[in-house]
């Protein structure tokens, strides 16, 4: 009885492939996961905002005539003269002089020039919604596709576009979760970006960021005709917003009520563009085609309270 060897040669090329196709498919996620992952536009710069000096007083001009004061020199020859701007040029002078100098300079110092020292508000807004919002999926999308997140404008323009639509469909409000800090320039940055991260994370595969697509978000054109699928019922929004001056420090800290939830986004989509430093807007599903079930929803995002 003859035992055959399998040749080697064919054994690597078979293994070549299974690696190569494995390879291949854990690059392209499957359909499903193309249909959970996560849509994303936003950006920003915490740039030093530009501060002005500007008179507490209309500046009067007028003319001051002085005179120099004799002072007698004890080296002979006389007497010379030291200008007298406050009637005399004695050491009383000269020490108002440094005292109104040090004034000046004290007042400098406190008016924070070169040293940003606003409070900046760093809000946070989550919506659920019921599937039947699915418009707004389309809405979102188009604005990342179309949105000029390079410009402070353009920055402002996407966040009202972003919370008009969600303004538009109230009758779909089903969850809403709210939370908000209050930093100082120099540490708001960092805590606007712990708050996004943590919110990406929460997310599926990003599969649209600003207009690029990442590789799976022609799912969103895909039909799904599947019947045998766990049943979906909501689309989580997020919104992350950073501003300087008051536009949101009269945010609630947590909002309970559909009223409530309407005043918040209204604030929000109200920021002066010159306010607004930094902003992002998430959502899952990303695709038209899926939507989350209730159970992904309390497991995802736990945070969440029925309105």
């Amino acid at each position: 009885m003859t035992i055959r060897v399998p040749n080697l040669k064919n054994l690597g090329r078979i293994l070549v492939a299974l690696v190569l196709g494995v390879a291949l498919w854990l690059a392209h996620p499957t359909a499903a996961q193309a249909r959970r992952g996560g849509g994303r536009v936003g950006g920003g710069s915490f740039r030093a905002p530009a501060r002005t000096i500007r008179p507490s007083s209309p500046m009067v001009r007028t003319n001051t005539y002085y005179t120099p004061a004799p002072v007698f020199s004890p080296f002979g020859g006389g007497f010379f003269f030291f200008p007298s701007f406050f009637g005399g040029g004695s050491l009383l002078t000269l020490l108002v002089v440094v005292a109104i100098a040090g004034v000046v300079l004290q007042a400098f110092r406190n008016s924070g020039i070169g040293q940003p020292s606003d409070k900046v508000t760093i809000a946070q807004v989550k919506v659920g919604l019921l599937a039947s919002a699915r418009s707004l999926q389309q809405d979102l999308t188009e604005l990342a596709y179309r949105a000029n997140t390079d410009s402070a404008t353009g920055l402002a323009q996407a966040l009202r576009e972003a919370t008009v639509s969600l303004l538009r469909h109230p009758e779909y409000w089903a969850y809403v979760s709210s939370g908000k800090a209050i930093a100082p320039f120099a540490e708001a940055e960092q805590a606007f970006q712990g708050m996004v991260v943590s919110e990406r994370a929460k997310l599926g595969p990003e599969v649209l960021t600003n207009g690029r697509a990442l590789g799976t978000a022609a799912w969103i054109t895909t039909p799904d005709t599947t019947t045998d699928e766990d049943p979906s019922e909501y689309i989580v929004v997020t919104l992350v917003v950073a501003a300087t001056g008051t536009s949101l420090q009269g945010l609630p800290a947590k909002i309970r009520e559909a009223e409530q939830l309407r005043q918040t986004l209204t604030q929000v989509g109200s920021v002066p563009t010159d306010n607004l430093l930094a902003m992002e807007v998430l959502w899952e599903p990303q695709s038209l085609e899926y939507t989350l079930s209730a159970d992904e929803v309390v497991a995802t995002y736990p945070e969440l309270v029925r309105l």
